[in-house]
């Protein structure tokens, strides 16, 4: 298994480009933020009325899914697992609030689809192609490279 830093050193090969970086800072983090609210629009009864927790914060699909989430981060670091996690827990909070006012599917489809023409774009820009072609496991290290970008020191 291949450590993080692994993992960015070959991410960052097809992000070099200063415009292309500034999109991803943007853009996949929305991409991460309409895939947990596309979650949460997913009925969750069945969670809901097994847990009984009255907290539909967490009593949803998107929930779920990020906690196997965090196992993928988990395994390849715990700073960043945490990191993470707060990261994911502010999605869940801002889903769930803006579902309150707007159906979130449709947002979560708009945002999504606008996030991603903004990374082919990038992409164009930096004339490579994008690292989850070659490997499914960057859409996960997508959001890492950018939390580690935007708050590292280097």
């Amino acid at each position: 298994m291949r450590t993080l830093d692994q993992w960015f050193a070959e991410y960052a090969v097809s992000h070099q480009n200063p415009k292309n970086k500034a999109i991803h800072y943007i853009c996949v983090p929305a991409i991460f933020f309409s895939i947990v609210g596309l979650l949460m629009s997913i009925p969750s009864g069945i969670i809901a009325n097994t847990l009984k927790l009255n907290a539909p914060i967490i009593e949803n699909w998107a929930f779920v899914v990020l906690l196997f989430v965090l196992v993928f981060y988990i395994r390849l670091s715990i700073a960043m697992a945490v990191k993470i996690a707060i990261f994911s827990g502010i999605c869940l909070i801002a889903n769930y609030y803006i579902s309150q006012f707007v159906p979130l599917w449709m947002f979560s489809i708009g945002v999504f689809v606008i996030a991603w023409i903004g990374q082919f774009y990038g992409h164009n820009i930096e004339g490579k192609k994008p690292s989850f072609l070659k490997d499914l496991q960057f859409l996960l290290i997508g959001p890492a490279w950018v939390v580690e970008n935007i708050f590292s020191k280097k």
